[in-house]
């Protein structure tokens, strides 16, 4: 097998041709790869399972998977700047072999996680949780400062976009099989299909749930080899350098110093943290409360989710050529702006009313998924949300590739990873408080807009150039 195609530079650091396909589709395939983690355990099948058949009873459940959850986001915010650092004095490969092998061991124990489960072994399955969602993080800030290496950077948006459109699809894909045919509603013993599971699980032991921590970490496994056959490192060929602590620290600190001499950057980190923290509060929340509003089952959640992915698969893919055609910055912005009609439009929507004023009649009990008026509505407006949220996502990836220094990469990805969960605690904060005090899910759930206002406001300075 030949070597890796070298790919010529300009003066910038940004490449002037385009990487070899194979090393393209490598690259691309580590969002396919680490994507199932994230939908299986973190969103739609794991942590609803932990919540309810694990811990002692719901509530304690919830508790104790927001805990884990705020300690793994503190651990991707301390760490990933300082990985970035590390990343930029040696070869990226190495690294993610490293941080691969991590997760995939850590996601594995969550089989571990029987009904039930003794205080021992609930602290066990909360730790794997706390590095598996770490180690893909780290993947992702060392993956993602490659991404300046593969392509000019006319065509970062359509290479951004078309990661996020794979990563969806192997989520969506991943969850098909698990809801689909192996894991099993404890009243029927079926799947969300209505199938008998293919594989001999004990239904009574949840061992289908608990398959989705080892399932995650053997596609993992797999989907990540073309990227260590094909994909080249970016300091491959240059002489290492001796790996300590200090140096990259001291690397970072000046980097950090650096930051107001930066404001473009700056600016679109301060916003990115705002508005990413109001996108996840939408995803978080935006379920509850259409189960409070329509009575929805584990079932029409399941459709909700796989709806919802189909749609920011199309999202992706078309937000990417536009990143390229009109600039990140107006991808981020129209797209913000199309969340803040979504998010709105969800609010509007209740059992009996649609767009605030409008009477409707309400879901009848037992009726199916999009039955009502309210139902097709209110999917209409969370449809608007997982349409723009994956270009705002993709958009902010290659709007840092784009203006980040060439030599920093990797540390302004750890910032960027840093920026994403440094404020993950606010809007959810918000959202309670204001749902506590004034009573209503509705006034509750309005108080997101003002991240996604600031955040716009921030973006507006920001210039799509290199610093």
């Amino acid at each position: 097998m030949s070597g890796p195609v070298p790919i010529a530079a300009s003066a910038t650091g940004s490449p002037t041709s385009r990487a070899p396909i194979t090393a393209i589709a490598g690259w691309v395939l580590v969002d396919w790869a680490l994507q199932p983690f994230h939908t299986l355990i973190v969103t739609f099948l794991f942590a609803p399972y932990f919540t309810n058949a694990v811990a002692p009873d719901p509530v304690t459940g919830q508790a104790w998977w927001g805990y884990a959850a705020a300690v793994a986001g503190v651990v991707i915010a301390l760490g990933g700047p300082i990985l970035g650092a590390m990343a930029d004095r040696g070869n990226r490969k190495p690294m993610v072999a490293v941080t691969v092998a991590v997760m995939a061991i850590a996601a594995s124990l969550i089989w571990f996680a029987r009904p039930g489960a003794d205080g021992m072994t609930i602290v066990l399955v909360l730790a794997a949780f706390v590095i598996a969602t770490a180690a893909a993080e780290y993947t992702t800030v060392l993956t993602n400062s490659m991404m300046p290496s593969l392509v000019p950077p006319s065509e970062l948006g359509r290479l951004s976009g078309a990661s996020w459109a794979v990563a969806y699809t192997g989520g969506l894909i991943a969850l098909i099989l698990m809801a689909g045919f192996i894991v099993s509603v404890p009243s029927t013993g079926k799947t969300l299909m209505g199938l008998t599971p293919i594989l001999p699980l004990d239904p009574a032991q949840r061992e289908g749930d608990r398959l989705t921590g080892p399932f995650a970490s053997i596609w993992m496994l797999i989907f990540v080899i073309p990227f260590f056959m094909f994909t080249p490192d970016p300091r491959a060929g240059r002489p290492a350098e001796p790996m300590s602590l200090t140096a990259p620290l001291h690397d970072l600190w000046g980097t950090l110093k650096m930051l107001p001499s930066l404001p473009s950057m700056l600016y679109f980190l301060l916003a990115r943290a705002l508005y990413t923290d109001g996108l996840s509060a939408v995803f978080v929340f935006g379920g509850i409360y259409g189960s409070s509003i329509f009575g929805w089952q584990l079932a029409d959640l399941g459709l909700f989710g796989i709806v919802l992915i189909v749609v920011g698969v199309i999202g992706a893919t078309v937000g990417g050529f536009l990143d390229d055609m009109l600039g990140s910055k107006t991808v981020i912005l129209a797209g913000l702006v199309v969340l803040m009609i979504g998010a709105i439009g969800i609010l509007s929507v209740t059992n009996s009313h649609v767009l605030f004023t409008f009477p409707v009649a309400p879901k009848a009990p037992g009726s199916a998924f999009f039955s009502s008026t309210g139902e097709l509505v209110f999917m209409i407006f969370a449809g608007l949300v997982a349409l723009a949220s994956a270009p705002v996502q993709s958009a902010s990836r290659s709007l840092l590739a784009r203006i980040a220094p060439p030599d920093k990469t990797a540390q302004f990805f750890g910032l960027f990873a840093f920026s994403g969960k440094v404020t993950a605690f606010a809007a959810p904060l918000m959202i309670a408080l204001a749902t506590q005090l004034s009573g209503s899910q509705r006034l509750g759930m309005a108080s997101v807009m003002v991240f996604f206002i600031a955040g716009f406001a921030l973006m507006m300075p920001v210039k799509e150039e290199r610093q």
